[in-house]
């Protein structure tokens, strides 16, 4: 009489972590997404540890979730997980001005950004 069961939005051997509302444009996002892209969980974790740019710790803290979500909820290894998506999408955009010569107004527009983290199982190959 209950409700069905969801059906899963990411496959079997995979895993998702999604952060909304991240303080940061879209294409600042995208180079760190770009630097964990494809690669082992432990090496995008020491490369987001050791990156200077800000927005380096809220990712490694979105693929920390995603790893928990691929042990903790589908059983998955995790000495056997990649990244296999890192995407990012825009979210709102906060419009602030400051006043400036001759009667005219500066925009000064503040985006923020969302973020998408997929992990996949991979089996080594011997």
């Amino acid at each position: 009489m209950g409700q069905e069961k969801n059906p899963r939005r990411v496959a079997d051997n995979e895993a998702m972590a999604k952060l909304r509302m991240l303080r940061t444009s879209p294409q600042k996002l995208n180079l760190v997404a770009a630097l964990i892209r494809g690669k082992k969980v432990d090496r995008a974790l020491n490369d987001l540890t050791f990156s200077k740019k800000r927005i380096a710790q809220d990712v490694k803290k979105c693929l920390q979730s995603a790893i928990a979500n691929a042990e903790n909820n589908h059983g998955l290894d995790v000495d056997d997980l990649i990244v296999a998506e890192a995407f990012v999408g825009k979210n709102l955009v906060m419009k602030r001005g400051r006043p400036r010569a001759r009667g005219r107004y500066g925009r000064i527009m503040k985006p923020f950004s969302e973020l998408t983290i997929k992990v996949r199982q991979v089996e080594e190959q011997a």
